[in-house]
Protein backbone atom coordinates (compact mmCIF):
# COMPACT_ATOMS: atom_id res chain seq x y z
CA UNK A 1 0.00 0.00 0.00
CA UNK A 2 1.76 3.26 -1.06
CA UNK A 3 1.73 6.27 1.59
CA UNK A 4 0.99 10.13 0.23
CA UNK A 5 3.98 11.18 2.30
CA UNK A 6 2.60 15.01 1.38
CA UNK A 7 -0.25 14.01 3.99
CA UNK A 8 1.45 12.35 6.69
CA UNK A 9 0.77 14.75 9.13
CA UNK A 10 -2.34 16.03 8.54
CA UNK A 11 -5.03 14.82 11.20
CA UNK A 12 -7.77 12.84 9.63
CA UNK A 13 -10.89 10.92 10.77
CA UNK A 14 -10.33 6.80 11.06
CA UNK A 15 -11.78 6.93 7.46
CA UNK A 16 -8.92 9.21 5.95
CA UNK A 17 -10.72 12.88 5.84
CA UNK A 18 -8.97 15.45 6.73
CA UNK A 19 -10.10 17.11 10.50
CA UNK A 20 -10.78 20.73 10.45
CA UNK A 21 -10.94 21.40 13.88
CA UNK A 22 -9.60 19.82 16.57
CA UNK A 23 -10.09 22.00 19.18
CA UNK A 24 -13.79 23.06 19.40
CA UNK A 25 -16.80 20.94 18.31
CA UNK A 26 -19.68 22.19 16.44
CA UNK A 27 -22.37 24.57 18.27
CA UNK A 28 -24.76 26.11 17.50
CA UNK A 29 -23.50 29.26 18.19
CA UNK A 30 -20.81 30.07 20.75
CA UNK A 31 -22.50 28.31 23.84
CA UNK A 32 -24.07 25.70 22.14
CA UNK A 33 -25.76 23.23 22.60
CA UNK A 34 -23.46 20.27 20.81
CA UNK A 35 -24.89 19.06 17.00
CA UNK A 36 -24.96 15.60 16.75
CA UNK A 37 -23.60 16.10 12.72
CA UNK A 38 -19.99 16.41 13.98
CA UNK A 39 -19.43 13.12 13.38
CA UNK A 40 -15.12 13.89 14.36
CA UNK A 41 -16.75 14.23 17.99
CA UNK A 42 -18.38 11.11 17.97
CA UNK A 43 -15.73 8.98 16.82
CA UNK A 44 -13.30 10.54 19.18
CA UNK A 45 -15.56 10.06 21.74
CA UNK A 46 -16.61 6.36 20.78
CA UNK A 47 -13.64 5.05 20.11
CA UNK A 48 -11.90 6.44 23.26
CA UNK A 49 -14.39 4.29 25.12
CA UNK A 50 -13.71 1.63 23.84
CA UNK A 51 -9.66 1.99 23.93
CA UNK A 52 -9.88 -0.90 27.25
CA UNK A 53 -11.16 -3.79 28.06
CA UNK A 54 -12.77 -4.47 30.02
CA UNK A 55 -12.02 -2.12 33.18
CA UNK A 56 -13.08 1.69 32.76
CA UNK A 57 -11.15 3.93 30.72
CA UNK A 58 -11.22 6.63 33.49
CA UNK A 59 -12.17 6.21 36.80
CA UNK A 60 -10.67 2.55 36.73
CA UNK A 61 -10.40 1.63 40.61
CA UNK A 62 -13.12 3.12 42.81
CA UNK A 63 -15.00 2.43 46.51
CA UNK A 64 -18.62 2.38 46.58
CA UNK A 65 -20.99 2.32 49.34
CA UNK A 66 -25.28 2.49 49.90
CA UNK A 67 -26.67 4.97 51.63
CA UNK A 68 -29.62 7.51 51.74
CA UNK A 69 -30.08 10.97 50.81
CA UNK A 70 -32.25 13.49 53.29
CA UNK A 71 -34.21 16.69 52.23
CA UNK A 72 -33.63 19.30 54.92
CA UNK A 73 -34.85 22.40 52.36
CA UNK A 74 -37.94 21.88 50.35
CA UNK A 75 -36.65 22.99 46.64
CA UNK A 76 -39.96 22.77 45.05
CA UNK A 77 -39.74 26.40 44.19
CA UNK A 78 -36.91 25.57 41.86
CA UNK A 79 -37.43 22.17 40.86
CA UNK A 80 -40.41 19.74 40.21
CA UNK A 81 -37.78 16.52 40.48
CA UNK A 82 -39.43 14.67 43.36
CA UNK A 83 -36.28 13.48 45.14
CA UNK A 84 -35.86 17.31 46.47
CA UNK A 85 -39.02 18.28 47.48
CA UNK A 86 -41.14 17.72 50.62
CA UNK A 87 -38.20 18.16 54.17
CA UNK A 88 -37.77 14.75 55.61
CA UNK A 89 -38.01 12.95 52.10
CA UNK A 90 -35.88 10.22 51.92
CA UNK A 91 -34.15 8.53 48.58
CA UNK A 92 -31.74 5.69 48.80
CA UNK A 93 -28.31 6.10 46.70
CA UNK A 94 -25.00 4.14 45.83
CA UNK A 95 -21.73 6.37 45.38
CA UNK A 96 -18.86 5.20 43.60
CA UNK A 97 -15.39 7.10 44.56
CA UNK A 98 -12.54 7.11 42.56
CA UNK A 99 -9.31 8.03 41.31
CA UNK A 100 -9.15 9.14 37.75
CA UNK A 101 -5.96 8.19 35.57
CA UNK A 102 -5.18 4.66 37.12
CA UNK A 103 -5.53 1.34 36.20
CA UNK A 104 -7.57 -1.13 38.64
CA UNK A 105 -4.54 -2.42 40.62
CA UNK A 106 -3.21 1.45 41.00
CA UNK A 107 -2.45 3.12 44.37
CA UNK A 108 -5.34 4.91 46.47
CA UNK A 109 -3.64 7.91 47.52
CA UNK A 110 -1.38 9.25 44.35
CA UNK A 111 -2.04 12.98 43.21
CA UNK A 112 -5.27 13.43 41.09
CA UNK A 113 -8.99 14.00 41.10
CA UNK A 114 -11.52 11.68 42.82
CA UNK A 115 -14.44 10.97 41.07
CA UNK A 116 -17.61 11.43 42.76
CA UNK A 117 -20.67 9.85 41.18
CA UNK A 118 -24.36 9.69 43.28
CA UNK A 119 -26.89 7.04 41.72
CA UNK A 120 -30.18 8.65 43.30
CA UNK A 121 -32.84 5.47 42.98
CA UNK A 122 -35.71 8.26 42.98
CA UNK A 123 -39.48 7.26 42.27
CA UNK A 124 -39.63 8.90 38.96
CA UNK A 125 -36.22 7.02 37.69
CA UNK A 126 -32.48 6.76 38.44
CA UNK A 127 -30.60 10.19 38.67
CA UNK A 128 -27.02 10.35 38.56
CA UNK A 129 -25.16 13.23 39.60
CA UNK A 130 -21.31 12.42 37.91
CA UNK A 131 -18.63 14.91 38.92
CA UNK A 132 -15.50 15.38 40.39
CA UNK A 133 -13.89 16.26 44.59
CA UNK A 134 -12.99 19.12 42.52
CA UNK A 135 -15.90 22.23 40.69
CA UNK A 136 -13.68 22.41 37.84
CA UNK A 137 -12.14 20.61 35.38
CA UNK A 138 -8.85 20.97 33.01
CA UNK A 139 -10.62 21.46 29.76
CA UNK A 140 -14.26 22.33 28.35
CA UNK A 141 -14.85 20.86 25.14
CA UNK A 142 -15.40 17.26 24.96
CA UNK A 143 -13.73 17.23 21.74
CA UNK A 144 -10.38 17.16 23.47
CA UNK A 145 -11.03 14.54 26.42
CA UNK A 146 -9.60 11.55 24.53
CA UNK A 147 -6.44 13.51 24.13
CA UNK A 148 -5.86 15.14 27.83
CA UNK A 149 -6.38 11.10 29.23
CA UNK A 150 -4.11 9.78 26.80
CA UNK A 151 -1.62 12.21 28.64
CA UNK A 152 -2.69 10.86 31.90
CA UNK A 153 -2.16 7.25 30.86
CA UNK A 154 0.98 5.29 29.61
CA UNK A 155 3.53 6.12 26.70
CA UNK A 156 2.88 3.53 24.24
CA UNK A 157 5.89 2.91 23.42
CA UNK A 158 7.90 3.08 27.16
CA UNK A 159 4.63 1.79 29.00
CA UNK A 160 5.41 4.40 31.31
CA UNK A 161 4.03 8.05 32.87
CA UNK A 162 5.34 10.16 30.62
CA UNK A 163 5.34 14.04 32.50
CA UNK A 164 6.27 15.24 28.68
CA UNK A 165 3.18 14.26 27.41
CA UNK A 166 1.68 15.85 30.50
CA UNK A 167 3.17 18.92 30.87
CA UNK A 168 3.03 19.86 26.94
CA UNK A 169 -0.54 19.10 26.73
CA UNK A 170 -1.15 21.62 30.06
CA UNK A 171 1.08 24.38 28.85
CA UNK A 172 -0.94 24.35 24.96
CA UNK A 173 -4.25 24.21 26.92
CA UNK A 174 -4.22 27.18 29.10
CA UNK A 175 -7.92 26.40 30.06
CA UNK A 176 -6.11 23.69 32.27
CA UNK A 177 -4.27 26.46 34.63
CA UNK A 178 -7.43 26.76 37.40
CA UNK A 179 -7.61 22.60 37.86
CA UNK A 180 -3.72 22.49 37.58
CA UNK A 181 -3.43 24.84 40.63
CA UNK A 182 -6.32 23.59 42.75
CA UNK A 183 -4.68 19.69 41.78
CA UNK A 184 -0.88 20.73 42.39
CA UNK A 185 -2.20 22.19 46.05
CA UNK A 186 -3.14 20.37 49.33
CA UNK A 187 -6.36 18.92 47.91
CA UNK A 188 -4.85 17.05 45.04
CA UNK A 189 -4.67 14.52 47.80
CA UNK A 190 -7.51 13.66 49.83
CA UNK A 191 -6.59 12.10 53.67
CA UNK A 192 -9.74 9.98 53.06
CA UNK A 193 -12.62 9.36 50.95
CA UNK A 194 -14.84 10.57 53.68
CA UNK A 195 -12.45 14.19 54.15
CA UNK A 196 -12.88 15.76 50.61
CA UNK A 197 -15.97 17.92 49.17
CA UNK A 198 -17.71 16.73 46.09
CA UNK A 199 -19.12 18.44 43.30
CA UNK A 200 -21.55 18.13 40.14
CA UNK A 201 -18.91 20.39 38.60
CA UNK A 202 -21.22 21.31 35.07
CA UNK A 203 -23.49 23.46 35.49
CA UNK A 204 -27.22 21.97 35.59
CA UNK A 205 -30.83 23.70 34.41
CA UNK A 206 -33.74 22.90 37.32
CA UNK A 207 -37.03 23.63 36.08
CA UNK A 208 -40.15 23.70 38.27
CA UNK A 209 -43.90 22.61 38.26
CA UNK A 210 -44.73 26.10 36.19
CA UNK A 211 -41.96 25.97 33.38
CA UNK A 212 -39.63 28.52 35.54
CA UNK A 213 -36.10 27.56 34.88
CA UNK A 214 -32.69 28.49 36.66
CA UNK A 215 -29.19 27.33 36.47
CA UNK A 216 -27.96 25.35 38.81
CA UNK A 217 -24.73 24.07 40.33
CA UNK A 218 -24.26 21.19 42.68
CA UNK A 219 -21.66 21.09 46.23
CA UNK A 220 -21.42 18.55 48.88
CA UNK A 221 -19.59 19.88 51.43
CA UNK A 222 -18.12 17.15 53.74
CA UNK A 223 -19.57 16.94 57.32
CA UNK A 224 -16.20 15.69 58.22
CA UNK A 225 -14.31 17.99 57.54
CA UNK A 226 -11.53 18.53 54.72
CA UNK A 227 -8.69 16.67 55.52
CA UNK A 228 -5.75 15.86 52.99
CA UNK A 229 -2.44 14.06 53.18
CA UNK A 230 1.81 15.13 52.98
CA UNK A 231 2.97 14.12 49.93
CA UNK A 232 5.56 12.09 51.30
CA UNK A 233 2.86 10.14 53.93
CA UNK A 234 0.94 9.10 50.46
CA UNK A 235 4.03 7.97 48.63
CA UNK A 236 4.95 5.85 51.91
CA UNK A 237 1.14 4.39 52.37
CA UNK A 238 0.99 4.17 48.11
CA UNK A 239 3.68 1.57 48.84
CA UNK A 240 2.80 0.06 51.96
CA UNK A 241 -1.27 0.00 51.45
CA UNK A 242 -2.52 1.23 47.70
CA UNK A 243 -5.83 0.31 49.09
CA UNK A 244 -5.82 2.44 51.80
CA UNK A 245 -8.92 4.61 50.83
CA UNK A 246 -11.13 1.85 50.07
CA UNK A 247 -10.13 0.11 53.01
CA UNK A 248 -10.59 3.20 55.42
CA UNK A 249 -14.35 3.52 54.01
CA UNK A 250 -14.82 0.48 54.42
CA UNK A 251 -13.85 -0.22 57.94
CA UNK A 252 -15.49 3.70 58.64
CA UNK A 253 -19.55 2.42 57.86
CA UNK A 254 -18.16 -0.63 59.44
CA UNK A 255 -17.83 0.44 62.73
CA UNK A 256 -21.21 2.63 62.41
CA UNK A 257 -19.00 5.98 62.29
CA UNK A 258 -21.41 6.72 58.71
CA UNK A 259 -19.68 9.69 56.83
CA UNK A 260 -21.81 12.40 55.41
CA UNK A 261 -21.96 15.42 53.64
CA UNK A 262 -24.56 18.27 53.01
CA UNK A 263 -25.69 19.03 49.01
CA UNK A 264 -26.10 22.80 48.66
CA UNK A 265 -26.73 24.23 45.31
CA UNK A 266 -25.52 27.98 43.99
CA UNK A 267 -28.49 28.88 41.82
CA UNK A 268 -28.06 31.90 39.03
CA UNK A 269 -31.16 33.11 37.12
CA UNK A 270 -31.14 32.43 33.35
CA UNK A 271 -30.81 35.71 32.03
CA UNK A 272 -27.55 36.23 34.78
CA UNK A 273 -25.86 33.89 32.08
CA UNK A 274 -25.59 36.52 29.17
CA UNK A 275 -23.90 38.94 31.77
CA UNK A 276 -22.30 37.21 34.20
CA UNK A 277 -18.19 38.00 34.25
CA UNK A 278 -17.58 34.68 33.26
CA UNK A 279 -19.50 32.27 30.59
CA UNK A 280 -21.52 30.01 33.41
CA UNK A 281 -21.50 26.84 31.20
CA UNK A 282 -17.56 26.82 30.90
CA UNK A 283 -16.48 24.12 33.18
CA UNK A 284 -12.73 25.70 34.03
CA UNK A 285 -14.23 28.60 36.01
CA UNK A 286 -16.35 28.77 39.47
CA UNK A 287 -19.01 31.13 40.06
CA UNK A 288 -18.60 33.42 43.03
CA UNK A 289 -20.30 32.31 46.13
CA UNK A 290 -20.65 36.34 47.04
CA UNK A 291 -22.62 36.32 43.89
CA UNK A 292 -24.50 33.02 44.08
CA UNK A 293 -24.54 31.88 47.79
CA UNK A 294 -24.65 28.41 48.67
CA UNK A 295 -28.68 27.20 49.42
CA UNK A 296 -28.55 24.19 51.98
CA UNK A 297 -31.14 21.45 49.82
CA UNK A 298 -30.02 17.91 52.10
CA UNK A 299 -28.14 15.28 53.64
CA UNK A 300 -26.22 12.26 52.19
CA UNK A 301 -25.81 9.60 54.47
CA UNK A 302 -23.63 6.27 53.75
CA UNK A 303 -24.53 3.70 56.10
CA UNK A 304 -23.74 0.25 53.73
CA UNK A 305 -21.13 -1.39 53.03
CA UNK A 306 -21.63 -3.59 49.37
CA UNK A 307 -21.82 -7.06 49.43
CA UNK A 308 -19.75 -7.92 46.68
CA UNK A 309 -17.26 -5.55 44.99
CA UNK A 310 -17.62 -6.40 41.32
CA UNK A 311 -21.50 -6.77 41.46
CA UNK A 312 -22.05 -3.17 42.68
CA UNK A 313 -19.15 -1.39 42.80
CA UNK A 314 -17.40 -2.45 38.98
CA UNK A 315 -20.61 -3.13 37.93
CA UNK A 316 -22.43 0.30 38.73
CA UNK A 317 -22.70 2.81 35.46
CA UNK A 318 -23.29 6.31 35.93
CA UNK A 319 -23.96 8.73 33.33
CA UNK A 320 -24.73 12.51 33.63
CA UNK A 321 -27.78 11.94 31.12
CA UNK A 322 -29.43 9.75 33.55
CA UNK A 323 -32.01 12.86 34.51
CA UNK A 324 -35.39 12.98 35.94
CA UNK A 325 -37.96 15.51 35.46
CA UNK A 326 -37.10 18.79 36.81
CA UNK A 327 -33.44 18.32 35.59
CA UNK A 328 -32.04 19.06 32.52
CA UNK A 329 -28.54 19.80 30.50
CA UNK A 330 -26.92 23.00 30.16
CA UNK A 331 -25.20 24.02 26.90
CA UNK A 332 -21.80 23.46 29.20
CA UNK A 333 -19.24 21.75 26.44
CA UNK A 334 -18.11 19.26 28.30
CA UNK A 335 -21.11 18.09 29.55
CA UNK A 336 -23.03 18.01 26.10
CA UNK A 337 -20.45 15.41 24.73
CA UNK A 338 -20.14 13.80 28.22
CA UNK A 339 -24.26 13.29 27.65
CA UNK A 340 -22.98 10.28 24.51
CA UNK A 341 -20.13 9.03 26.11
CA UNK A 342 -20.81 7.66 29.40
CA UNK A 343 -23.79 5.69 28.44
CA UNK A 344 -21.90 4.86 25.46
CA UNK A 345 -18.99 3.30 27.52
CA UNK A 346 -21.11 1.28 29.66
CA UNK A 347 -22.99 -0.17 26.84
CA UNK A 348 -19.29 -1.46 25.58
CA UNK A 349 -18.06 -1.94 28.82
CA UNK A 350 -21.06 -3.76 30.50
CA UNK A 351 -23.07 -4.30 28.14
CA UNK A 352 -26.67 -2.41 26.32
CA UNK A 353 -28.14 -4.28 28.92
CA UNK A 354 -26.46 -2.47 32.15
CA UNK A 355 -28.98 -1.00 33.39
CA UNK A 356 -31.22 -4.59 34.37
CA UNK A 357 -28.03 -5.04 36.93
CA UNK A 358 -28.92 -5.40 40.34
CA UNK A 359 -27.07 -2.31 40.97
CA UNK A 360 -28.73 -0.20 38.26
CA UNK A 361 -32.10 -1.18 38.27
CA UNK A 362 -34.30 1.68 39.43
CA UNK A 363 -36.69 1.09 42.16
CA UNK A 364 -39.37 1.84 39.46
CA UNK A 365 -40.99 0.17 36.57
CA UNK A 366 -39.56 0.42 32.97
CA UNK A 367 -41.59 0.10 30.57
CA UNK A 368 -40.09 0.70 27.00
CA UNK A 369 -39.33 -0.61 23.43
CA UNK A 370 -35.89 -1.79 23.77
CA UNK A 371 -35.47 -5.71 23.28
CA UNK A 372 -32.97 -8.24 23.18
CA UNK A 373 -29.20 -7.40 22.92
CA UNK A 374 -26.15 -9.21 25.37
CA UNK A 375 -27.09 -10.38 28.97
CA UNK A 376 -30.99 -9.36 28.70
CA UNK A 377 -32.17 -10.51 32.19
CA UNK A 378 -35.42 -9.49 31.94
CA UNK A 379 -38.68 -10.64 30.49
CA UNK A 380 -37.40 -8.51 27.40
CA UNK A 381 -40.69 -7.54 26.98
CA UNK A 382 -42.50 -10.55 27.41
CA UNK A 383 -45.45 -10.97 24.76
CA UNK A 384 -46.24 -6.82 24.55
CA UNK A 385 -46.34 -4.39 22.06
CA UNK A 386 -42.43 -4.20 20.78
CA UNK A 387 -43.45 -0.63 18.67
CA UNK A 388 -44.26 2.82 19.01
CA UNK A 389 -46.63 4.38 18.22
CA UNK A 390 -48.94 1.60 18.62
CA UNK A 391 -52.83 0.52 18.55
CA UNK A 392 -52.17 -1.79 21.60
CA UNK A 393 -52.16 0.47 24.67
CA UNK A 394 -48.69 0.20 24.53
CA UNK A 395 -46.65 2.31 27.02
CA UNK A 396 -46.86 6.06 26.06
CA UNK A 397 -44.76 9.60 26.45
CA UNK A 398 -45.16 11.81 29.31
CA UNK A 399 -45.60 15.20 28.33
CA UNK A 400 -45.04 16.24 32.29
CA UNK A 401 -41.20 15.06 31.21
CA UNK A 402 -41.17 16.93 28.20
CA UNK A 403 -37.84 19.42 28.81
CA UNK A 404 -37.88 22.94 28.79
CA UNK A 405 -38.16 25.22 25.36
CA UNK A 406 -34.84 26.54 25.02
CA UNK A 407 -33.62 29.83 22.51
CA UNK A 408 -30.20 29.00 20.42
CA UNK A 409 -29.11 31.47 18.35
CA UNK A 410 -25.84 31.88 15.90
CA UNK A 411 -24.24 30.30 13.01
CA UNK A 412 -23.23 26.70 13.31
CA UNK A 413 -19.74 25.89 13.43
CA UNK A 414 -16.19 24.90 15.33
CA UNK A 415 -16.15 28.10 17.95
CA UNK A 416 -14.94 28.56 21.37
CA UNK A 417 -16.67 29.90 24.56
CA UNK A 418 -16.42 33.71 23.78
CA UNK A 419 -14.56 34.45 27.15
CA UNK A 420 -10.84 33.19 27.39
CA UNK A 421 -9.63 34.63 30.32
CA UNK A 422 -7.67 31.41 31.78
CA UNK A 423 -6.11 33.37 34.55
CA UNK A 424 -8.10 35.48 36.83
CA UNK A 425 -9.58 32.63 38.78
CA UNK A 426 -6.55 30.59 38.58
CA UNK A 427 -4.57 33.62 40.27
CA UNK A 428 -7.34 34.47 43.08
CA UNK A 429 -7.00 30.48 44.67
CA UNK A 430 -2.79 31.21 44.43
CA UNK A 431 -3.89 34.46 46.16
CA UNK A 432 -6.01 32.64 48.41
CA UNK A 433 -3.67 30.42 49.94
CA UNK A 434 -1.32 30.64 52.84
CA UNK A 435 2.24 30.93 52.25
CA UNK A 436 2.72 27.63 53.64
CA UNK A 437 0.14 26.31 50.92
CA UNK A 438 1.99 28.64 48.32
CA UNK A 439 5.19 27.05 48.79
CA UNK A 440 3.97 24.04 48.99
CA UNK A 441 1.96 24.02 45.73
CA UNK A 442 5.50 25.22 44.51
CA UNK A 443 7.22 22.66 45.37
CA UNK A 444 4.90 19.97 43.97
CA UNK A 445 4.90 21.61 40.64
CA UNK A 446 8.79 21.99 40.16
CA UNK A 447 8.98 18.50 41.47
CA UNK A 448 6.34 17.43 38.58
CA UNK A 449 7.98 19.46 35.86
CA UNK A 450 11.40 18.38 36.45
CA UNK A 451 11.67 15.46 34.29
CA UNK A 452 10.24 17.33 31.46
CA UNK A 453 12.70 17.17 28.43
CA UNK A 454 12.10 20.15 26.49
CA UNK A 455 13.01 23.80 27.88
CA UNK A 456 10.44 25.12 25.76
CA UNK A 457 7.22 23.52 27.07
CA UNK A 458 8.56 24.60 31.01
CA UNK A 459 9.11 27.85 29.32
CA UNK A 460 5.43 28.32 28.16
CA UNK A 461 3.48 26.52 31.10
CA UNK A 462 5.41 28.96 33.50
CA UNK A 463 4.09 31.68 31.45
CA UNK A 464 0.23 30.47 32.34
CA UNK A 465 1.60 30.41 36.00
CA UNK A 466 2.92 33.91 35.60
CA UNK A 467 0.15 35.58 33.76
CA UNK A 468 -1.96 34.27 36.40
CA UNK A 469 0.01 35.89 39.43
CA UNK A 470 3.87 37.26 38.80
CA UNK A 471 4.93 35.29 42.40
CA UNK A 472 3.57 32.69 41.12
CA UNK A 473 5.26 32.20 37.67
CA UNK A 474 8.64 33.82 38.88
CA UNK A 475 8.73 31.00 42.39
CA UNK A 476 8.07 27.74 39.94
CA UNK A 477 10.64 29.47 37.43
CA UNK A 478 13.48 29.54 39.91
CA UNK A 479 13.09 26.19 41.59
CA UNK A 480 13.42 25.19 37.94
CA UNK A 481 16.33 27.07 37.61
CA UNK A 482 14.70 29.67 34.71
CA UNK A 483 14.20 32.89 34.20
CA UNK A 484 10.64 33.35 34.09
CA UNK A 485 8.76 34.54 30.92
CA UNK A 486 6.11 36.97 31.21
Amino acid sequence: MSTNHSNSNKLTTSWGAPVGDNQNSITAGHRGPTLIQDVHLLEKLAHFNRERVPERVVHAKGAGAHGYFEVTNDMSKYTKAKLFHDKGKRTDLFIRFSTVAGELGSADTVRDPRGFAVKFYTEEGNYDIVGNNTPIFFIRDAIKFPDFIHTQKRDPRTHLKNPNAVWDFWSLSPESLHQVTYLMGDRGIPATLRHMHGFGSHTFKWVNEQGEAVWIKYHFKTDQGVKNLDPDLAAKLAGENPDYHIQDLQQAIEAGDYPSWTLYVQIMPLEDANTYRFDPFDVTKTWSQKDYPLIEVGKMVLDRNPENYFAEVEQATFSPGNLVPGVEPSPDKMLQGRLFAYADAHRYRVGANHNQLPINRPKVPVNNYQRDGYMNSGTNGGGSVYYEPNSFNGPKEDPHARITPFEVEGYAGQTAYDHDDHYTQAGDLYRLMSEEEKARLIRTIVEAMKPVELEEIKLRQISHFYKADPDYGTRVAEGLGLTVQA
